[in-house]
């Protein structure tokens, strides 16, 4: 495991804008930063991003973490995994202390298949670039029929694989790789007949498909034969590390140029990518080895919300264009198209063209994604009504498909203009094929998440609530109970009040005299005097993180919250930040006078709610003791202990009754 000191100083060297920057566009906004949230779909901005914190928060989906916490949600990556990416990121030697067969053995499988793809991935550069049969086929292929610069193969990183057919995965065994790495990467494939390995890229051109921090994560491979019966391209299976649904090829080298450009152009294949990249617009990405998918799209739209389209001329080019636009229409993005000279694909015609001939061409042809094919189809229905018929239900499908509805509206008003339709008659038909999408499963399961976070939101998120009134106007009094509340719940309220308003003090009225306590010790008392400990582990630790640093800075001192919010435990990480970022709605509410409104101080927040919820978490763990008192009596352990236990506990509970009956 990685020793604590090589953690400290990985979050040490952190720049938590850094790190979000490279798979989001942030926008300053005073001291914060915003984008839309990389973890949910979304139009308006809701993720800030705190510097001085160190922290992030999604205000729309709930996610909050620091920087370790963002890598392993956007890598999908275990706690030492996203150390390990960041330590290496900022020149962090790591140091491990002794680690368990678990660990290792957790460890071996994502690490390892990264490392073994890295390892690939530099084997074939080399192979390329300094072995005979690598530059006369591989490196011949790239300077002389693509006219990629060494430079361009290098940034790339492109190779070529062996023609013996088992040649790397000897030298990668040779090397100390494992077989089972090596074939769950797809790099090799077993035989059946001897379980020996043979090459899956054999004699093949190789381009890495690097994720969106730049990890290795698979490889496409293009044969150099014109036998038919081989495939042209060959891909890397799907595995733990590479899900082709979910990798838009060339991302990690274009998102700072889509940033900038606050437009991504998406083009097919890997040799159009590199082309355009290298004659001077890097703001190109390409599908990998598929056709466009949901999540593809939702990962370019963590930099922009505008794609290009850029295809062929040909028949072939402006289908795909077609298929492609209703999937980026449906996740709320803008799209235009370009289509080339029927001659060219966008590989050759950036060879042809200098970057300022390029971007001027893109700049003069591109257009709207209704114009396009409102043009095309009408030119396809001529006078055939059917034909112009179905043209115009394909344009309403494509239109209801567009989620902003002032933007379905401008879009009704336009294809109803440029297609001689009526324009209400128009709207009726959209409007026909919007509510129709409420009787898809899927989108009804969204629609009813949505409803459900908006409830969460305009409900308070408190145990304790304002009192119900009668008919008549006055407060219906709820029993001395606690309700629906849970220990993990109490435990959770009583530590957010810890740990961001532990230095505070507030006063309580005992009899005639006002008692002053700091949360802080009240709390630690409360705990110390009935010998309670918190059931859940995270909350647990962070109150006995919080424990030993109120120790040393003693009664009503703040305690930093980098502590928590930079601890070594992930868990307590994430949890720290999100109690620390939440909304304090869960305060007791009061009942407004209709004309004196009274607003509670933090203090007189904090003596309501401090009292109400450790009382009501004694009396939710004492039921929980009694009930398993209960149910050992109940098995025949009547020993004179348990009996004496199970009736020191009820005199407790009617106390605790008592106590509870006058706060709440």
């Amino acid at each position: 495991m990685i020793d604590r000191e090589t953690i400290d100083r990985i979050y040490a060297a952190v720049n938590i804008v850094d790190i979000v920057g490279d798979y989001v566009t942030l926008r300053r906004k005073g001291v914060t930063y915003e984008a839309c949230c990389p973890f949910h779909q979304e139009k308006t901005p809701s993720f800030k991003v705190s510097p001085q914190k160190g922290i992030y928060k999604c205000f729309g989906c709930g996610k909050t973490g620091n920087a370790i916490n963002f890598v392993m949600e956007s890598e999908n990556a275990s706690y030492p995994e996203a150390l390990r990416m960041l330590a290496k990121r900022y020149g962090i030697e790591i140091r491990e202390e002794k680690m368990t067969d678990e660990d290792i053995a957790r460890n071996n499988t994502r690490e390892s298949m990264f490392a073994v793809n890295q390892w690939a991935a530099e084997y074939f550069q080399r192979y390329l670039m300094y072995e005979d049969e690598g530059r006369s086929v591989g490196l011949s292929y790239f300077s002389s029929a693509r006219g990629f610069t060494d430079a361009t193969i290098s940034r790339f990183g492109l190779g070529f694989c062996p023609s013996n057919g088992a040649r790397f995965s000897e030298d990668a065994r040779a090397a100390g790789y494992k077989k089972e790495f090596l074939t769950a990467t797809g790099l090799s494939i077993e035989r059946e007949y001897d379980g020996s390995l043979r090459d899956r890229f054999y004699d093949r051109v190789i381009f890495p498909i690097h994720n969106i921090s730049g990890r290795v994560v698979g490889f496409g491979g293009r044969t150099l034969r014109t036998d038919k019966k081989v495939a042209k391209y060959q891909n890397s299976p799907e595995s733990d590390i590479y899900n082709k649904r979910r990798e838009v090829y060339g991302l990690f080298f274009a998102k700072k140029a889509i940033g900038q450009e606050d437009n991504a152009i998406l083009v097919e294949g890997y040799a159009d990518v590199i082309s355009m990249h290298q004659v001077g617009v890097e703001n190109v990405v390409a599908s990998s080895g598929t056709s466009l998918t949901e999540e593809q799209i939702r990962l370019i739209g963590r930099f922009t919300n505008n794609i290009t389209l850029m295809f062929d001329g040909d028949s072939a080019g402006v289908k795909a264009a077609l298929r492609g636009v209703d999937l980026i229409l449906k996740e709320g993005m803008n799209v235009r198209i370009v289509l080339l000279p029927e001659e060219h694909d966008p590989d050759t015609f950036a060879r042809a063209h200098s970057s300022e001939q390029l971007r001027e061409y893109i700049k003069q042809n591109a257009q709207d994604f209704l114009a396009f094919k409102a043009r095309l189809l009408l030119g396809e229905a001529t006078n055939d009504p059917l034909k112009r018929t179905e043209a115009i239900n394909d344009m309403v499908h494509s239109i209801s498909l567009i989620p902003d509805t002032i933007k379905r509206s401008e879009y009704i008003r336009y294809c109803a203009e440029i297609m001689g339709v009526d324009q209400q008659t128009l709207a009726v038909a959209v409007a026909r094929k919007t509510d129709g999408v409420g009787n898809d499963p899927e989108a009804r399961d969204f629609l009813q998440r949505q409803q459900f976070r908006e409830r969460q939101q305009a409900t308070p998120s408190s145990l304790y609530v304002a009192q119900p009134k009668q008919p008549d106007g006055t407060t219906q009094q709820r029993p001395a109970t606690a309700g629906g509340t849970t220990i993990e719940t109490l435990e959770r309220e009583l530590t957010k009040y810890l740990i961001k308003y532990g230095h505070v003090n507030f006063d309580v009225l005992d009899g005639r005299d006002v008692v002053t306590y700091n949360v802080a010790q009240y709390i630690f008392d409360e705990l110390h005097n009935d010998e309670l400990q918190f059931e859940l582990d995270v909350y647990r630790q962070i109150v006995e993180c919080y424990h030993s640093e109120w120790l040393v800075r003693g009664v009503g001192v703040e305690v930093p919250t980098h502590v928590l919010i930079n601890h070594h435990n992930p868990d307590v990480s994430r949890v720290s930040i999100e109690l620390l970022t939440s909304d304090d709605n869960y305060v007791i509410s009061k009942i407004w006078e209709q004309k004196d409104v009274h607003i509670e101080s933090e203090e007189e927040q904090l003596a309501d709610g401090v009292p109400k919820a450790m009382v009501l978490y004694k009396w939710r763990t004492l039921d929980k003791r009694i009930a398993e008192l209960q149910a050992r009596m109940a098995s025949g352990d009547d020993d004179d202990a348990v009996v004496s236990l199970f009736t020191k506990y009820q005199a407790v509970r009617v106390e605790i009754a008592k106590t509870a009956g006058r706060l709440i």
